[in-house]
């Protein structure tokens, strides 16, 4: 109960990634329990991957919940065999065209600049598998950047990694599929 009560407290935003817990004593008495069950509470919260404990320093809301999801989801794509590259295929065309629209309205010069230098490496590197898709996962970041929206962000970065196995297998198969990529990438963007 301890555990999930100060889920809720980072989950609705009271504390912060990066933020400190208080410490055991101060915890115990705003809930009652004795610094036993708040360090019991707390290596439960660690083992989900919301805070990490610094030896001597203290007990930190994981700044890595990006990574989290990014894990999580790989997980779960990877062991749904038969189906999770097709169900990923379905998220993305739920997603990038809905990203595309916000980042048209809310897009940076700065923003822009990012696409557009992912776009350029793509162009030199069609030759380059590995620098491609690099360049590739670049453009998909600097565009859910252009929607200001921090979510949106961890999000597509969470799923990014997962797309390389998808964008390899384009690739390397489909004749002429890294140019007709760029086709899409450059309308994007002419469009933001």
């Amino acid at each position: 109960q301890v555990a999930q009560k100060i889920e809720k407290l980072i989950f609705d935003g009271h504390l912060k990634q990066g933020d400190r817990l208080p410490g055991e004593r101060e915890l115990g008495e705003q809930f009652g329990v004795s610094r036993t069950v708040i360090r019991e509470a707390v290596k439960s919260l660690q083992e989900n991957g919301l805070v990490e404990i610094r030896s001597g320093v203290g007990t930190f809301v994981d700044d890595s919940m990006p990574e989290i999801m990014r894990r999580s989801l790989a997980w779960m794509v990877m062991t749904d065999q038969q189906n999770g590259l097709e169900n990923l295929t379905q998220v993305r065309e739920i997603f990038e065209p809905e990203i595309a629209a916000i980042a048209s309205e809310k897009a940076t010069l700065a923003d822009i600049r990012g696409m557009k230098a992912a776009i350029t490496t793509m162009d030199k590197t069609m030759d380059d598998i590995n620098a491609f898709i690099i360049a590739d996962h670049e453009f998909h970041l600097a565009l859910a950047r252009a929607t200001q929206n921090q979510l949106i962000v961890d999000l597509i970065g969470s799923i990014v990694n997962l797309l390389a196995e998808q964008r390899r297998r384009i690739f390397l198969t489909a004749s002429g599929g890294p140019q007709r990529g760029q086709q899409h990438h450059k309308a994007i963007l002419q469009a933001v």
